[in-house]
């Protein structure tokens, strides 16, 4: 019986770091996650792994490739719609079900939107990443609703992959005020308000993606040898073969 309780927190241990690791942006889309390294890690067998990575996979976290092994996920622009679309219906809900703010809620508010504004004066754009992503766990934190919190826990871990795809420009400011906005109407009682304007903020914030492009997966490396972007590689490989 204690066998079978610490491989399961073995394995919850191996699911909330994954997790973790995504919200705070420290795990990119498409990183491999090794079977055998994860067991070193964490002190366990290759089969509690599996099963552990089995777990995120149905949560749309990471995917399996034949032969190759366990990648984090990389939504496609159709599954970053579907995410927005269901954090809309979803925190919207949550807001407009509440009947009061505690002072205990507040403060955890306002001390998060210090934090935010700290990392904006700072420049710290993974910080803010994690922030950005964090603002809207602690909304789901204040309804005590464990399933709730852990919903928005997954999709906000989807959300930042999705983020880190197809966010060209990081508009910290603009999401920073929103986040304002909604507590403004949370500290008024303004439930319904807050409701709309956490739509609103969604809505912004997937317009600001652009979902025709795509993450140079060898970006780092090309950085590291100095050679031009991806884009200027293949326009001049174009510019090439048309002379040729």
């Amino acid at each position: 019986m204690q066998d079978l309780h610490t491989a399961q927190t073995a394995q919850d241990d191996i699911e909330r770091s994954i997790v973790s690791g995504i919200l705070s942006a420290r795990i990119k889309p498409g990183t491999r996650l090794s079977e055998n390294q994860l067991a070193t890690l964490f002190g366990v067998s290759r089969t509690r792994v599996r099963e552990a990575m089995m777990r995120l996979e149905t949560r749309a976290i990471v995917h399996v490739s034949p032969r190759r092994g366990w990648f984090v996920a990389e939504p496609s622009a159709g599954e970053a719609m579907t995410v927005y679309a269901a954090r809309r219906v979803i925190e919207s809900g949550l807001l407009r079900s509440m009947n009061e703010l505690t002072e205990a809620g507040r403060e955890k508010l306002h001390a998060h939107l210090a934090e935010e504004k700290e990392a904006i004066s700072a420049g710290d754009k993974q910080r803010l990443t994690c922030l950005m992503g964090d603002f809207h766990i602690r909304l789901a934190e204040l309804s005590g609703n464990g399933v709730l919190i852990e919903i928005l826990r997954d999709l906000t871990a989807r959300t930042i992959l999705i983020s880190l795809l197809y966010q060209s420009d990081f508009h910290a400011m603009q999401s920073h005020l929103g986040h304002c906005a909604i507590v403004d109407a949370l500290e008024a009682g303004n439930f319904a308000r807050a409701a709309e304007l956490s739509i609103a903020h969604l809505e912004e914030v997937e317009e600001g993606l652009d979902l025709t492009s795509r993450r140079d997966p060898l970006s780092e490396l090309r950085t590291s040898l100095s050679l031009p972007p991806a884009a200027a590689n293949s326009k001049e490989a174009a510019v090439s073969s048309q002379k040729k």
